[in-house]
């Protein structure tokens, strides 16, 4: 996470700084150093489920999320999303979402339940493991 994705969290919490970004309280946590807000980390998936898995049009129904690790400024975070159910009838697709930083390290697990967008292929597929 970037210094400039904190920032702009915090404007979009309207200026507030949460005490876990301030260097010196960060250093008195258990983390030792500022560390991203975990909702923050966690946009990320929202940010793939809506532009390329299952892609723009995405209704998000729920999520869950498990914070494993802290993901700390300068950390690269990718996402992994992937299809475990797919309810042709209700038009509902559950999928497994991890987050990883750049060291392999898996700091989010959780599972997403989506509607997706009208005339999808990708999540009407015969086998939707291969997407």
């Amino acid at each position: 996470m970037a210094t400039f994705d904190l920032l702009a969290a915090i404007d979009l919490r309207g200026g507030r700084v949460v005490r876990l970004q301030q260097g010196d309280f960060a250093k008195e946590t258990r983390f030792g150093e500022p560390i991203a807000q975990g909702m923050l980390s966690a946009s990320v998936i929202s940010a793939c489920l809506g532009s390329r898995l299952p892609g723009p049009g995405t209704v998000y129904l729920s999520q869950d999320l498990k914070f494993l690790k802290p993901v700390k400024i300068g950390d690269t975070v990718i996402a992994r999303i992937e299809v475990v159910e797919l309810n042709r009838e209700k038009n509902r697709v559950r999928l497994k979402t991890t987050l990883h930083n750049q060291r392999g390290e898996q700091v989010i697990e959780g599972s997403a339940l989506v509607i997706p967008p009208a005339g999808s292929r990708r999540m009407h597929s015969e086998r939707p493991g291969d997407l």
